[in-house]
């Protein structure tokens, strides 16, 4: 498995996370996850690690930017005819590569045989790709159990970006919320360890938490 198709598995769970939170608003969870999908194989493509922020922060306005297309576009992930037909010959070409190396292959490996371009393969393939199972299965294959998805999945979202918003700030600042707020310190213990008055500290965070409420809500 290359860099792209790995960075791709190891955060379908974002595209879950954004997809749950458009749950029973019109749209089946089956296609908010293939639009996510889609969302995601799009941003594995743009993100450049040198930009300085994890790609989870970038990746999932990308997600959730083409959820909501979905909602724009009727409820539908338009596939284009050529789209389909290259779905067919990679699911040809994956089935011809697994009897003569005894493998799946790879994106790059598919894109060789069909002469075609990984972005390409990559696309025909989320398209008519099915949901991610969430079961887990024994070495046998035999279903055991449902994978507990946490029912405040969807806080994940605001969790990216409040993280995004305390880099933003001050040292001294980012320092205040981590003492009042992780680390449960009150306004008299962190007013010590800042130097400062706890008048002080509880007027400098009732500020920052009011620009924080801003920029996430």
């Amino acid at each position: 498995m290359n860099g792209r198709d790995k960075a791709v598995n190891e955060n379908l769970g974002l595209v879950h996370a954004c997809a749950v939170r458009f749950r029973g608003k019109g749209i089946e969870y089956d296609d908010l996850y293939q639009a996510g999908c889609v969302g995601l194989i799009k941003a594995v493509d743009k993100f450049d690690p040198a930009l300085g922020y994890r790609f989870s922060t970038y990746a999932v306005p990308v997600i959730m930017g083409e959820i909501k297309r979905m909602f724009r576009d009727g409820g539908s992930v338009k596939v284009s005819r050529s789209l389909k037909e290259l779905s067919l010959k990679i699911n040809k070409a994956g089935d011809d590569f697994v009897r003569e190396h005894g493998r799946e292959p790879t994106v790059s490996e598919l894109a060789k045989c069909l002469d075609s371009s990984e972005e390409a393969v990559t696309e025909a393939i989320g398209a008519a790709a099915p949901p991610l199972s969430l079961t887990l299965s024994d070495d046998d294959g035999e279903v055991q159990s449902d994978i507990p998805v946490p029912s405040h999945d969807g806080k994940i979202i605001e969790i990216m970006s409040l993280h995004t918003e305390l880099k933003k700030l001050s040292p001294e600042d980012r320092r205040l919320i981590e003492l009042r707020f992780f680390k449960r310190v009150t306004q008299t213990a962190a007013a010590k360890k800042l130097g400062m008055s706890q008048v002080q500290v509880s007027r400098r965070e009732k500020k920052i938490l009011k620009k924080l409420r801003e920029k996430l809500f």
